[in-house]
């Protein structure tokens, strides 16, 4: 990584990647970030979850080209929820935004959520749902009865929770219990911590390069599975209300 100076100043906003082969996508889908955030000062935090299509040595170029972004790399394959939890952990500002590292998600969908988020104090999440989907229609399909059942199992409704695209106060983010899978789950997680989430629809596009990591059947079994856990997580939350009284 390089070492310029301006890596010192406290960024106003981290953008975390989880990324994993996806080394086509990172130049022009970095631009795009900085473009979107030109007036803010941010970090790019891009963790390489032990990619092996060459991912790595094209971070490691972007992140000595510039100061703004700082690589993370897991010894071994951990997956989408390690590679988000190692981001969070790392950054230094108080406000994350994550997306996915595939181009699918637009990064000028960003300052509106941020937006929104800085504008009511009480929101700790935007999180996005995508209108307009640019994928196949099994696909679709699959989104569709997967979000419903996660729905009905952890008993907490969320328009779309693959969408890759939030902004999240970090104080609210490193309180979330952590387990593989958790990334799926994250508005349910922050609403059982308390916080007030909104959701806000954005766009979608077609992957430019690669393809998707994730085939049906283990996003189905997956998901079920990990659902589950949430369900569980939520019921055994302590609530109890109290007051002081001498």
């Amino acid at each position: 990584m390089g070492s310029d100076p301006g890596r010192t100043a406290e960024p106003a906003v981290s953008v975390v990647l989880p990324v994993h082969d996806e080394r086509e996508n990172l130049a022009p889908l970095f631009e795009e970030i900085r473009t979107a955030l030109r007036d803010r000062r941010i970090e790019i935090v891009a963790v390489d979850d032990a990619s092996s299509d060459g991912s790595d040595a094209e971070l490691a170029r972007l992140a000595g080209a510039a100061p703004d972004v700082r690589v993370l790399r897991l010894g071994r394959r951990s997956g989408q929820s390690a590679a988000l939890a190692a981001g969070w952990v790392a950054a230094r500002a108080p406000v994350i935004v994550t997306l996915d590292a595939d181009g699918q998600n637009d990064p000028a969908d960003i300052p509106r959520l941020l937006g929104m988020l800085m504008a009511e104090p009480s929101l700790e999440a935007v999180v996005g749902f995508r209108v307009a989907r640019r994928d196949g229609g099994w696909k679709r399909l699959q989104a569709v009865v997967a979000n419903r059942a996660r729905d009905v199992i952890t008993g907490h409704r969320v328009r779309d929770t693959g969408c890759g695209l939030k902004v999240i106060r970090r104080r609210a983010l490193v309180r979330l219990p952590r387990f593989d899978g958790m990334h799926r789950f994250l508005p349910t997680l922050l609403a059982r911590e308390g916080a007030r989430v909104a959701e806000v629809a954005v766009s979608h596009r077609p992957r430019r390069h690669g393809r998707t990591k994730y085939g049906m059947w283990n996003r189905a079994f997956r998901g079920l599975r990990d659902a589950l856990g949430v369900r569980w997580l939520r019921r055994r939350t302590l609530t109890a209300d109290w007051e002081e009284v001498t």
